[in-house]
């Protein structure tokens, strides 16, 4: 009966003050994204304590934390926000030019260093009332949780294997090509199989621990390694990193490309046969039939295929 009661006291708009103020840890950065006045954030604040007799977010330092009650809530908040935006925009089906809807995409900047910035511009022509959220990929990324939780709509990226539990659409194929320093020994005399695995290589940070790439992962089938000696989690910071040294990046043709007219860098072909690289869109079953969703879907699919035919 009390659990009745608790339930019947929590609105939608009191669970959006509660993950709101979970992730801004501070009650005036939560009033300001919510378009509040900070005493009303302050009293709804209130009520959740009282209903969920704990205090959620305490002094830490000159900061605030939340408790482990309040921890215990982000994910779950996050769920019922994000389902009760799927439910009421797509059950009025979705329009564009009018639609308030909240993108959220998990991407790195690997596919094409013009890929975020037109795929952004886009959304903003078409949805200009919409939210856009881009997220990293990074070595503390679980995409899989992040999807079935809502926390994400779409992670675009290359990975070996997917999920099979995932939906997955392929956005392009690519040549696997080693970006290089014009002034790297190789561009004047070649190398072999022995010198490549041999050269100072560069690669993206592992998206998980132990995680390999799509090129590692190739090489290890073939029993072998190259010598990588340094990793970057900012992708679009090693073709400057390359330019001023004689490391490696071996990754797709087209982003390589996207940088020999602006650096000193050359293209050249790993003495390795490597197969083409493929880039791709997952998402989760829940949100598959969302019109919303789709419609994210689509733009991701039709900016790729644009900067593919440049």
């Amino acid at each position: 009966m009390r659990d009745q009661a608790l339930f019947d006291k929590i609105d939608l708009h009191l669970i959006r003050v509660l993950h709101t103020v979970l992730m801004e840890r501070s009650v005036s950065k939560a009033a300001v994204r919510l378009g509040m006045h900070q005493p009303a954030v302050s009293a709804a604040l209130k009520r959740l304590r009282d209903l969920a007799d704990d205090p959620l977010l305490v002094r830490s330092g000159t900061g605030m934390v939340p408790t482990d009650a309040g921890l215990r809530m982000l994910e779950p908040a996050a769920r019922i926000l994000r389902a009760a935006e799927v439910l009421f925009s797509d059950a009025r089906g979705f329009d564009p030019q009018t639609a308030t809807a909240t993108f959220r995409i998990a991407a790195s900047d690997y596919l094409d260093p013009l890929f975020l910035p037109q795929l952004v511009a886009r959304i903003k022509a078409q949805a200009p009332l919409c939210q856009i959220e881009i997220h990293p990929l990074s070595a503390d990324t679980h995409y899989h949780a992040h999807l079935a939780q809502g926390e994400v709509d779409v992670v675009i990226g290359n990975w070996p294997r997917p999920p099979e539990d995932l939906h997955m659409g392929r956005l392009f194929g690519d040549e696997v090509v080693c970006l290089v320093s014009q002034d790297h020994p190789a561009v004047r005399r070649g190398w072999d199989e022995t010198a490549w695995l041999a050269a100072e290589h560069i690669a993206p940070t592992p998206t998980h621990p132990g995680a390999r790439g799509v090129i590692d992962e190739h090489l290890a089938a073939l029993g072998l390694q190259r010598n990588i000696t340094a990793r970057c989690a900012h992708f679009g910071l090693i073709p400057a990193m390359v330019a001023q040294s004689l490391l490696v990046l071996t990754t797709g043709r087209q982003y390589c490309e996207r940088y020999v007219g602006s650096l000193p860098l050359a293209i050249l072909s790993p003495p390795v046969d490597f197969p083409r690289l493929l880039y791709y869109q997952l998402w989760h079953a829940r949100t598959h039939a969302s019109a919303s969703g789709a419609w994210l879907r689509e733009r991701v699919r039709a900016v790729a295929g644009a900067l593919r035919k440049e």
